[in-house]
């Protein structure tokens, strides 16, 4: 983005002021990270107030300032625009210059596998088009429009994460997008405490098809009967949907695991054998909507193939680290839900990567009133094939109650809030032939055990 001062006031439909013709280019919320350029913007929290870190904003380089008309003290002689709300006036300002660019809008939302498919895409079309996409978690009601606004001006894709806890959330985010096509991942159980059952969870998720354009077409999730059942109840918006089942769009069959990552067979809108650089059946499933799009955008099946198996995923998303002359792992500890728990452990039991199979599990988070049955319920998915169990958090008591009758102490570990014992059992017991599983949400950190083995 680069705009002046003048030309965002009439975006926030306030009276031209002062330094009309300071350019900004870009936009931040954090001294931290801010850039030369930028536009600061100050919000105001219970605990600390944005405010007093303007003058630092300035010394680091801020172009210009947000500024609350009821704060007091605002500096003098710096280029400021003052207005009502900080929040507000971030996602005026985003609507204001998405109206204007000429990129195309592509909204990701579901309840697993936002942030893969997002990565999916963007290296799929990467080759052909300049694509800027969410970076990191900034997927909410301020991190959305920050990234709209930091988009280049000759971007030609926006791939944009939207994520929610709540009703509503999901329309705010796509009308600040208004995007060309959208995806609904998967419909899992995170945020059922909120929003009460899995079907609420799939309204809330479908809200992405507000703001999708008249022309618009929604990848959905085919496998799911909720999503179908939206769909149904929805004539007026165009979809394709992807998965496993015969009926859908675009389909998956025959998935293996190679050396370089999953490799699969499609049929439907396109036909053949293609491959990605990551594991697991989920991540097939994520590149099917990848898929998709890119063909939407003009991309022929062969210029797909090519770039499809050049993509990486966000670190720790079935990541792939290996120890010289020890383990390997799987580093999918970014989140859990039962949904993607359940998928990369049925990974670790199906492959053959290596013989010994750990499993290494942190709590699930945000399951509501349910969230003891659904960890209870993942002992259904631990046989035989599992060598050892490490098992990290306070939720994961109940699932260990569940397995100690069959495993046993000398291959099930249990610790509520101390890393050292799981570090210690992979020390002593995991060797070259050892695949382990680092799965679990993101407040448990469960990357810590990784490398509480690697620094050795």
């Amino acid at each position: 983005m680069r705009k002046t001062l003048a030309q965002i006031a009439t975006w926030l439909k306030i009276r031209e002021q002062e330094y009309s013709d300071t350019v900004v280019t870009g936009i931040s919320i954090d001294t931290r990270t801010i850039q030369p350029g930028n536009l600061f913007v100050p919000f105001r929290g219970e605990l600390v107030n944005g405010h007093q870190f303007v003058e630092q904003a300035f010394e680091k380089g801020a172009a210009a300032s947000l500024w609350l008309h009821d704060e007091p003290n605002p500096p003098i002689g710096k280029p400021l625009i003052f207005v009502e709300d900080a929040e507000v006036a971030l996602q005026q300002m985003a609507i204001a210059y998405r109206s204007e660019h000429k990129a195309t809008f592509i909204g990701i939302t579901g309840s697993n596998g936002k942030t893969s498919s997002k990565d999916i895409l963007a290296g799929t079309l990467s080759p052909y088009f300049k694509v800027q996409k969410t970076i990191g978690n900034f997927n909410n009601q301020l991190g959305l429009p920050i990234t709209i606004l930091q988009l280049d001006e000759d971007t030609d894709v926006s791939v944009l994460e939207m994520g929610m806890s709540g009703f509503g959330e999901i329309e705010l985010l796509t009308r600040i997008a208004r995007p060309h096509l959208a995806i609904i991942t998967n419909i899992g159980e995170a945020h059922m405490q909120d929003l009460g059952s899995r079907a609420g969870i799939a309204q809330a998720k479908y809200e992405i098809t507000k703001g999708l354009l008249e022309e618009g077409v929604l990848f959905f999730d085919g496998d799911e009967p909720l999503l179908r059942k939206l769909v149904a109840e929805d004539p007026d918006t165009e979809t394709m949907s992807f998965g496993f089942g015969e009926d859908n769009t675009l389909l998956a069959s025959n998935i293996e695991t190679v050396e370089t990552g999953s490799r699969f067979h499609v049929q439907g809108l396109m036909e053949g054998t293609f491959e990605i650089s990551v594991l697991g059946e989920h991540q097939v499933k994520n590149a099917l909507s990848a898929m998709l799009v890119s063909k939407a955008l003009g991309l022929t099946d062969e210029q797909i193939r090519l770039s499809l198996k050049q993509v990486t995923l966000t670190d720790m998303r079935m990541q792939l680290v290996r120890v010289e002359n020890g383990p390997l792992f799987i580093n999918d500890a970014y989140n859990a839900a039962p949904t993607s728990m359940r998928a990369a452990i049925q990974f670790v039991k199906s492959t053959n990567m290596r013989p010994e199979k750990w499993l290494v599990l942190g709590d699930m988070l945000e399951l509501g009133d349910d969230e003891r049955a659904f960890h209870e319920q993942m002992a259904q998915e631990v046989d035989g094939s599992i060598a050892r169990v490490c098992l990290y958090g306070p939720r994961m008591k109940w699932l260990y109650d569940q397995l100690i009758a069959n495993f046993g102490p000398e291959r099930l570990v249990y610790t509520e809030s101390d890393y050292e014992p799981i570090i210690k059992e992979i020390k002593q017991h995991a060797g070259e032939q050892s695949l382990i599983l680092l799965k679990g949400s993101r407040g448990m950190q469960l990357e810590r055990i990784l490398k509480g083995v690697v620094s050795v």
